[in-house]
């Protein structure tokens, strides 16, 4: 694996049963890049990326992370891996009977092995780092706003200073504002830290606010991959309906006139 390749999938077969969900899929995931995946309706965006975590058994093909082969780990070297990324769930997976400071404590307090000062003072960065104030620390989740929850979800995502950010629809759920708010965060988070991100989203300005390239399944493969501009122009029935829309159009033509798009994207390398 080349030191710019944070993820590599080659061949990958998945399937529930009798069902193939993936064949002969191939993808890369740079180093530092934020990588959105988008599909429709049972294309299995969400269990690639459970996949990817080790949630999901593959029955085909490797996912090999930092270089490492996730079907050839030993149960040591599995937690050892997975505490090199953090992920966010759809609706946030907050523990609803913990505050947002114990949420955030949680995986510092499980793997972190840090003194309890160490820990309050970590907790507070990562408040910090997602916008949030001091006295937040002390709501339960069902005290906070839909954008509050993300960010919590967020702060506890890289509390052991994630490598590796897994989004599973980061701004399901928001109004227009705090879904902006939130890509706006990510953007700042991700140029200032540097983490490689894995995100799934059908939402058109998350896309075009976070991604540097977006992968399209359809067909149980990736369709193709690269730049927004250059992945709308492939001709398929999906990215016409997906990308081609009323909205859509409005979108690309707005980040047509930022950068002009080249030719149609290239196969999935």
């Amino acid at each position: 694996m080349k030191a710019d390749t944070a993820i590599v999938i080659q061949d990958l077969g998945t399937r529930f049963g009798s069902h193939w969900v993936h064949r002969h899929l191939d993808l890369c995931v740079h180093t530092g890049e934020v990588l959105a995946i988008v599909g429709g309706s049972g294309s299995g965006k969400t269990t690639l990326l459970r996949a990817m975590m080790g949630l999901l058994p593959i029955a085909e093909g490797t996912i090999r992370i930092f270089d490492l082969d996730l079907r050839t780990l030993d149960h040591g070297a599995g937690i050892a891996l997975r505490q090199r990324w953090g992920v966010l769930f759809q609706q946030g997976a907050l523990f609803s009977a913990l505050t947002v400071f114990e949420n955030i404590a949680f995986p510092l307090r499980e793997w972190g092995h840090l003194s309890t000062a160490d820990i309050g003072d970590l907790v507070a960065l990562k408040l910090q780092m997602v916008g949030l104030k001091p006295e937040d620390a002390w709501k339960l989740p069902a005290e906070l706003s839909g954008g509050m929850i993300k960010r919590v979800a967020l702060a506890r995502a890289l509390a052991l200073e994630a490598e590796i950010l897994f989004l599973d629809e980061p701004t399901s759920g928001l109004d227009p504002i705090a879904a902006a708010d939130f890509d706006a965060l990510l953007r700042n988070l991700h140029q200032d830290i540097g983490f490689s991100v894995v995100m799934v989203s059908h939402d058109l300005d998350t896309l075009a606010a976070t991604a540097d390239r977006v992968a399209v399944l359809a067909d149980g493969r990736v369709l193709t991959v690269g730049p927004l501009l250059e992945v709308a122009q492939v001709d398929h029935p999906y990215i016409r309906a997906f990308f081609h829309g009323e909205r859509g159009e409005r979108l690309l033509a707005a980040l047509a006139k930022e950068c002009p798009p080249r030719e149609a994207a290239p196969a999935p390398g």
